[in-house]
């Protein structure tokens, strides 16, 4: 529905997470689960950037490439929802507490409302209606903040420090939300730990790091390394399953290299175009690729934007979830599985 993993793990991921905090559940598991959800859904979602942008990059019709992706896709996430209903059933859990003294925790400590659901689908329908990322941010956060205000007033004075409860407190409550590192005292240990969060200051580090990586990927393509670097791949090209594999290995090279899945996206299909154009393959062919190699790895490399980003929301280190992300490793293999195999959706 939003067409971003990135804002469907910084929002349902979040609560998910703490459920399954509570519940006892590895940490690796949990993020696992939800990355693999995620980049699921941002795959098939044609409000998804790097499914525009696949599709773009490669000529290819965006209905078309969302289409041809399902034949790889449904199969990968297919064997992912066993894996986890498999591992479901035999993780023995022990939970941190009961359900119910969670609860009653939460109902004591927020106030909370069906009217509170109005929020996310506030977001919603900007996302829906196309309005620019930028815009539909201010306009979220603008109204969580007056959610905030008339909800859980309470819980702002507690915020801001402050003896006195008056606007200004509250003013002050409500822009911490947004920019400060915040923590609620629940009367339980856990759950203070898991309502607690870093506004935008908590993630500065993560935005430094994905500033530097951007320019270095940038360089390392203006100046015609990585074209050399990857032109490798090329020449392994024999066939379908050659061409797919030589296509996901390039991918997943750059994503490594460039850091940065949309630089990767747009360089695997400057480079492959013409290739798959000559030996006549279909551009949807290659789209599907891109999206298997790229835009599902990118969160498995610690250094990658992606990576980054996952990392610090969900407070999990990358190479504590990657073992658990099956969707994602699934994927790539998925892709050159279905190629060798079904040959007469390759041809044009």
């Amino acid at each position: 529905m939003t067409g971003s993993s990135w804002t469907t793990i910084a929002m349902i991921g979040i609560a998910l997470f703490g459920i399954g905090k509570v519940q006892g559940f590895d940490e690796g598991w949990i993020a696992g689960a939800i990355i693999s959800g995620a980049y699921f859904g941002d795959k098939i979602s044609p409000l998804s950037d790097t499914t525009v942008l696949a599709s773009s990059v490669t000529g290819t019709p965006l209905f078309q490439h969302i289409k041809y992706m399902m034949i790889t896709t449904v199969p990968s996430m297919a064997v992912t929802l066993v894996i986890f209903l498999v591992a479901g059933f035999m993780y023995e859990t022990t939970p941190l507490f009961e359900i119910g003294e969670f609860t009653d925790s939460l109902s004591k400590t927020y106030n909370i409302s069906l009217w509170l659901l109005l929020v996310p689908a506030i977001m919603a329908a900007l996302i829906i209606k196309r309005i620019p990322p930028v815009i539909t941010l201010f306009l979220s956060a603008m109204a969580a903040g007056v959610a905030a205000i008339i909800f859980q007033p309470e819980l702002l004075h507690q915020i801001a420090g402050s003896t006195t409860k008056n606007i200004a407190s509250i003013f002050k409550g409500v822009m911490m939300t947004f920019y400060d590192s915040t923590h609620i005292e629940t009367g339980n240990a856990i759950l203070n730990e898991l309502a607690a969060t870093r506004g935008m200051s908590g993630m500065m580090n993560t935005i430094w790091l994905i500033i530097c990586a951007m320019c270095f990927g940038g360089s390392m393509t203006a100046s015609g390394m990585l074209a050399s670097i990857t032109s490798v791949f090329i020449r392994f090209v024999k066939g379908t399953t050659g061409l797919v594999s030589s296509t996901v290995a390039s991918g997943l090279f750059l994503n490594v290299c460039t850091a940065d899945q949309y630089l990767s996206i747009i360089l695997t299909g400057d480079m492959f175009r013409n290739v798959y154009s000559q030996k006549g393959y279909k551009n949807c062919l290659l789209s599907r690729t891109i999206e298997d190699g790229v835009t599902v790895t990118s969160p498995l490399i610690p250094w990658n934007t992606c990576g980054m980003t996952q990392a610090t929301v969900l407070g999990v280190s990358t190479f504590a979830y990657l073992p658990y992300c099956f969707f994602n490793l699934i994927s790539p293999l998925m892709s050159i599985l279905v190629a060798t195999t079904v040959k007469r959706v390759n041809k044009s």
